[in-house]
C-alpha cells in the first residue's frame, strides 16, 4: 500500500497514516488481545463496523497485522498484530501518558500494557 505523505516531516508522515479517530483506538484493542472482528467492534468507542472493515483492510495492506483462519466451516478468521504493529505500543503508551498529565479525570494506562502483555483474561 503507497499514501501519499504531505511531507518529508516524520510526524505529518506518521499522521498521515495513523492520524484518523480509529485507527489507534483499533491497534490499541488489538495490543490488549482482541482478535476477531466482533470483539474490536464491541470496544468501549463502538468502531462502526464498515469503518473497522476498512481499517482492518488498511492494517493489512500496510504490513501492520494480517488475518488468520481459525475455523474452517464456516470460515472463520482472527486479526493478529505483525512485529511491525507491536512495535506502535510505545508510541500509544506516550499518548497515555500524555493523557494522564494533562487531561484530568482519564484512566490511567495499566501496568500489564506498558509492559507488554494482554488483557487480563486474554491470551
Amino acid at each position: 500500500m503507497t499514501t501519499e505523505h504531505r511531507s518529508p516531516c516524520p510526524i505529518s508522515s506518521f499522521l498521515d497514516l495513523w492520524g484518523d479517530r480509529w485507527t489507534l483506538i483499533i491497534i490499541r484493542d488489538m495490543l490488549v488481545g482482541k482478535r476477531r472482528f466482533s470483539d474490536l467492534e464491541a470496544g468501549n468507542e463502538h468502531v462502526p463496523p464498515s469503518i473497522l472493515a476498512d481499517r482492518m483492510k488498511k492494517l493489512i495492506a500496510l504490513g501492520v497485522a494480517e488475518r488468520v483462519q481459525y475455523q474452517d466451516k464456516p470460515p472463520r478468521y482472527e486479526y493478529h498484530l505483525t512485529a511491525k504493529g507491536t512495535a506502535l505500543r510505545p508510541v500509544l503508551i506516550a499518548m497515555g501518558d500524555w493523557s494522564e498529565e494533562h487531561l484530568p479525570d482519564r484512566w490511567h494506562t495499566p501496568d500489564w500494557f506498558r509492559a507488554g502483555r494482554h488483557a487480563p483474561g486474554r491470551d
